[in-house]
């Protein structure tokens, strides 16, 4: 799953269902969406409730540790999106 879609989606730390992540991640077909999800949950980042409903449903919560990530790496995030303005637009630091 691409980082943006992921912290985008993952911001608000309700759970959520399989389609809203689908909704807010463009471009991301159901068989990668649900393989990145079972990746996220194997490292521990994510958790996955199983609601027995008719039909059963599945919710997705950021674990502690994808929290954590998350917190970790939303300055880089923000860094990024300052740099890639009209200012910083294409330069590569003096030091590579």
């Amino acid at each position: 799953m691409p980082l943006d879609g992921f912290g985008t989606a993952s911001r608000r730390p309700e759970r959520r269902r399989f389609g809203e992540y689908r909704a807010m991640i463009d471009g991301i077909s159901d068989r990668l969406l649900s393989q990145r999800l079972k990746e996220l949950e194997a490292a521990g980042l994510i958790e996955r409730t199983v609601i027995p409903t008719t039909p059963v449903q599945i919710r997705y919560q950021l674990a502690s540790d994808g929290q954590a990530l998350v917190n970790a790496l939303l300055p880089l995030a923000q860094w990024s999106v300052h740099r890639s303005g009209p200012r910083g637009a294409g330069r590569v630091p003096a030091s590579m």
